[in-house]
């Protein structure tokens, strides 16, 4: 923040946004994500990241998230009905949301708004605010859209957006005008860091359960044990390999059937049990998905264009999400 105070000129300036940037980045993955799951809980020394008292400088309402993400993500991963997280807001990400004309923007609606503002947009999604505008009959998180429902899901949005973006785009910014800095430099430069971590976090986000590969499942469907529940985590989830810096960016990300195998390890220890993972799916024969980020990535938005579309109509007695028809949680995709 000091070098976006006096930076001289646009290189100076550029470099404090990207250091800005990394530590907004750290602090979402690496460090929040983490801690949120509860990976430093009874850690000597780490009190002040445990996961019922974590605050991070991220603005998304802990206590939403983690029912949200941690919960509800986490326990159903993909299934329809439980998982909130296989559509954000007009963005359909399964076949098992039903299609609506909305859904023809949705390609250019998820690199062009949800991309830049994702933080923003997980909060109105995971705080209910979402469910107040979304016309649509099934809500996600609230009960209802009563006027106490309203009051709810507003006052949790507002209690992260208020303070956290009052400091990016107000207090700094005219700490910066005080100071003969400049209200619009500071404010870009928070502007710009916000961005960029924002379409880093979606970018790794999109990557782990999005694409025409990947198993989604009808409403309804329940594993049939501890056995099933991990095929069918495993079968839902991509890995992406890249370079250990940007893992460290992605805060394990990369490894997102680890990490839905055991939410609660930290990223280092996810890469550690990686390659035991691969091999146990491999002698059970489970599909372990794992390539390039930037091939993965676009995969993923191939298929959000394909979604965008309206569905072909099966064919007689074929049914919606078989995804895993062909693997050990066939009966669970096909029974419920």
């Amino acid at each position: 923040r000091g070098l976006i105070f006096v930076s001289p000129e646009p290189v100076s300036f550029g470099v404090g946004v990207v250091a800005l940037w990394l530590h907004k980045q750290l602090e979402a993955t690496e460090i929040g994500h983490t801690a949120l799951h509860g990976a430093y809980d009874g850690l000597p020394g780490a009190e002040g990241f445990a996961s019922k008292t974590f605050r991070w400088e991220t603005p998304i309402d802990e206590e939403s998230w983690r029912y949200g993400h941690n919960a509800r993500h986490h326990g159903a991963t993909n299934v329809a009905g439980r998982d909130a997280d296989i559509h954000f807001g007009p963005v359909r990400l399964t076949r098992e949301v039903p299609w609506r004309p909305v859904h023809r923007w949705q390609l250019p609606f998820t690199l062009l708004v949800l991309f830049p503002n994702f933080a923003f947009t997980m909060n109105l999604h995971f705080t209910g605010v979402s469910d107040l505008v979304s016309g649509e009959e099934k809500l996600d998180f609230l009960p209802d859209r009563s006027p106490e429902s309203r009051r709810l899901a507003w006052r949790r949005a507002l209690r992260k957006f208020a303070p956290y973006y009052g400091l990016e785009y107000v207090l700094l910014p005219v700490i910066g005008a005080l100071a003969g800095v400049g209200f619009v430099k500071v404010l870009l430069g928070n502007v710009l860091s916000e961005v960029m971590r924002d379409v880093y976090s979606a970018a790794t986000i999109h990557c782990g359960h999005v694409g025409d590969e990947v198993a989604s499942y009808p409403e309804g469907t329940r594993s049939h044990g501890r056995g099933e529940w991990y095929a069918m985590q495993v079968e839902a989830s991509n890995n992406y390999t890249t370079s250990y810096p940007l893992s460290v960016l992605c805060g394990g990300l990369d490894h997102q059937i680890e990490h839905h195998l055991f939410p609660r390890l930290a990223p280092e220890r996810l890469r550690q049990v990686a390659p035991e993972v691969q091999a146990a799916c491999a002698r059970h024969g489970v599909t372990y998905r794992a390539a390039p980020w930037g091939r993965t990535l676009v995969k993923a938005l191939r298929h959000i264009a394909q979604l965008g579309r309206p569905d072909p109509t099966p064919p007689s007695g074929a049914r919606d999400g078989d995804a895993m028809a062909s693997g050990p949680g066939a009966a669970v995709a096909a029974g419920g």
